[in-house]
């Protein structure tokens, strides 16, 4: 499997940066005007950035996302290339409201432009701050925006599925907004975590059927979540990735969710 050189790694990085300047200061231009511009320029950026890298995304399943539909979209989380790849795989015309780590909006230009772009910053080592990230979510989702969360908050290392948070399932049952599953297959093995190095392949992202939420309760979280774990889990494919035991046992759970109070 061919190999990016650190040289050659040194400079992808280094037009990333570039890129991401350049267009991190377009978006907050635009998002001054229109967050929707703003985030039309973050699917820009996403392109760039895997086109410097050689990784092209093939896309399966985007015919079930419905003109002017929004969703609370959640994927696994692979490496730090996943953030790229959805944008560029989604669709310009869903308002993205990714659910990022705080650490990310201290970053010049990045940063600048996810809060333009009304992204919202998750305090992991703080949580304290959950139902305000909760109150934040739920504003830009009655805003038009569809937040897009990684369930497992980092991301895995040996290609299970880590345990799923509940904070996107509480957006979702609190804003009636269906659960758009997406599994990302490949991320994990072009760029690892920690790695210097990339391995340019195809990535694929599989775009699932929508799962509604309208009707359930919040104490009918425990069963969404094996239902999308299993859903996630199925679409991210077998390349590089360990069964996930834990998501067998969402199989024939759904009529147990309508009228959970």
């Amino acid at each position: 499997m061919p190999e990016l050189g650190e040289l050659r790694f040194a400079l992808v990085r280094l037009g990333v940066a570039a890129a991401t300047a350049v267009l991190g200061s377009v978006a907050v231009v635009v998002g001054l005007g229109s967050r929707r511009a703003a985030v039309r320029v973050a699917h820009l950026w996403g392109r760039c950035c895997l086109w410097l890298a050689g990784v092209p995304v093939v896309v399966e399943g985007r015919e079930r996302i419905a003109p002017g539909e929004r969703f609370v979209i959640m994927a696994n989380h692979e490496s730090g290339l996943d953030i790229p790849v959805l944008l560029s795989a989604l669709p310009s015309s869903i308002e993205l409201r990714f659910l990022a780590k705080h650490s990310l909006f201290r970053v010049p230009f990045l940063g600048w432009s996810m809060r333009a772009m009304g992204f919202i910053p998750v305090n992991r080592e703080d949580r304290s701050t959950a139902s305000s990230t909760l109150a934040q979510t739920l504003a830009e989702v009655r805003a038009g925006g569809s937040p897009l969360v990684f369930p497992e908050e980092t991301f895995t290392a040996d290609g299970c599925l880590r345990p799923f948070s509940r904070g996107g399932f509480l957006v979702a049952l609190k804003s009636g907004l269906p659960i758009l599953p997406v599994g990302l297959e490949g991320p994990r093995l072009v760029f690892p975590p920690e790695a210097r190095t990339i391995r340019p392949q195809p990535v694929t992202v599989r775009i699932g059927e929508p799962i509604p939420t309208a009707g359930i309760g919040v104490s009918g979280r425990r069963v969404l979540t094996a239902e999308v774990r299993r859903a996630i889990d199925r679409l991210r494919g077998p390349s590089g990735h360990v069964a996930d035991p834990l998501a067998d046992g969402a199989a024939g759970e759904r009529e147990r969710l309508q009228g959970v109070r």
